[in-house]
């Protein structure tokens, strides 16, 4: 049965191929990323922090993002995409060696400095893979479009699944040999995908022929530019409530054990990335256009939260729907805007545009976790889902400005 399949994927055109490899790849990094996170959370809880200390821990796991986004992009159109992506997951490893040392040495900077290594290894490899997919469809063709967004949402949903599966796996591993050993049991598993990638993977995917000035990583396509601060307003809408508000709210104010938080975020993640990847069957490549399609999308999110900011909170279900409900229509626009970023992006330098864009996105999560903690603190988590909707509908008020046509920069 090995053999045969074996055989399958070697008939299968070397585009394909080459495109299951860094399915493959992003989807091993993701599966440790989400249940680094989760061990990292319920470990730290453990040693007597408070949930709020503990979203801390991952300020620089946002941070360094921003600046991995833009010179990754710069390096992957210098170097090729297959070494930044290797880079990512040699940097994982390491991050995750960090780790293994005794409880004692796991001291607050020794830990935000193994996170900011995560930070720089998760969007090493997510900026490779995504880059990667526009490199590797057949270009020119209505139909090379239609499935340009079905690899992006296959490739984005399944990543999003995956990391919810991770925070189901990272407590498993606390559970069944402690933090110390599920470091090792990642560590050795990314080992041994990252040897296949180094053997398996194109050499120049993704390398422009000239060497690009690092100056060149700033966009001068007015599509991207707006679209980027579009995705900056999106992700911030997200992470402002559900990164630290919305869980220490529910063991707070409701009285949720950590499994049972742990678990709603997992189910929430893994239904998100599901959605994403049939994004493309509720949207379409409608004749209406991107700017129409992305401001529409946008404007149904928007009122979600600042529906639930109305509604009693104390009513667990209530909140509970409207996280659900929110999850849908963010998956819904974030897939469309993930497609549209690789659509975009020239083909010849794709993961400087696709860097750029996602330097915005990781803006985003920062801007909005920084909220979370401040305006939950001080205002409460009303506050937060009313500060949600506002920036939703700052996404959807620059998506107005996006070019009428699929083709427009």
């Amino acid at each position: 049965m090995a053999e045969s399949l074996g055989a399958r994927i070697k008939a299968l055109p070397f585009e394909v191929r080459q495109y299951l490899l860094i399915t493959g790849n992003y989807w091993a990094f993701t599966l440790t990323d989400g249940a680094l996170r989760m061990l990292v959370v319920l470990h730290f809880h453990q040693l007597g922090y408070s949930p709020l200390e503990v979203a801390m821990l991952f300020l620089f796991y946002e941070a360094f993002g921003v600046v991995t986004n833009l010179v990754g992009g710069w390096l992957g159109a210098r170097l090729g995409l297959n070494r930044t992506m290797n880079a990512g997951l040699a940097l994982q490893i390491l991050a995750l060696a960090m780790l293994m040392v005794p409880s004692a040495a796991l001291t607050v900077p020794w830990v935000m400095a193994a996170q900011a290594l995560s930070g720089i290894a998760k969007d090493l490899n997510k900026m490779s893979a995504k880059s990667a997919v526009k490199v590797l469809v057949p270009k020119d063709s209505a139909s090379a479009q239609s499935s340009l967004y079905r690899w992006v949402a296959i490739l984005t949903g399944s990543k999003n699944a995956l990391k919810g599966a991770g925070f189901f796996l990272g407590g498993v591993l606390l559970t069944l040999i402690g933090f110390r050993g599920a470091m090792v049991i990642m560590a050795v598993m990314l080992v041994v995908v990252l040897g296949l990638s180094l053997w398996r993977l194109r050499a120049d995917l993704g390398r422009q022929k000239r060497k690009p000035k690092f100056t060149e990583v700033f966009s001068k396509s007015r599509a991207i530019n707006v679209l980027s601060a579009a995705r900056l307003c999106l992700f911030a809408s997200r992470d402002v409530w559900f990164v630290v508000a919305l869980p220490v709210f529910l063991y707070d104010q409701h009285g949720w054990s950590h499994w049972t938080v742990g678990g709603l975020l997992a189910i929430w993640v893994i239904g998100y990335g599901g959605v994403q990847t049939q994004a493309p069957r509720l949207t379409g490549l409608t004749k209406s256009g991107p700017r129409a399609v992305t401001a529409f999308w946008a404007l149904a999110l928007a009122g979600l939260p600042a529906l639930l900011a109305l509604l009693p909170l104390a009513e667990v279900g209530w909140l509970v729907a409207g996280l659900l409900a929110f999850g849908v229509l963010f998956a819904i626009n974030s897939s469309w805007h993930s497609y549209l970023i690789v659509h975009y992006a020239r083909a010849d330098g794709v993961s400087m545009d696709v860097g750029f864009y996602y330097m915005a996105n990781a803006m985003g999560r920062l801007l909005g976790t920084l909220l979370s903690g401040w305006v939950y603190q001080v205002y409460g988590l009303a506050a937060c889902l009313w500060i949600s909707s506002l920036l939703v509908a700052a996404s959807a008020l620059m998506a107005l400005a996006l070019p009428r046509e699929a083709t427009g920069r």
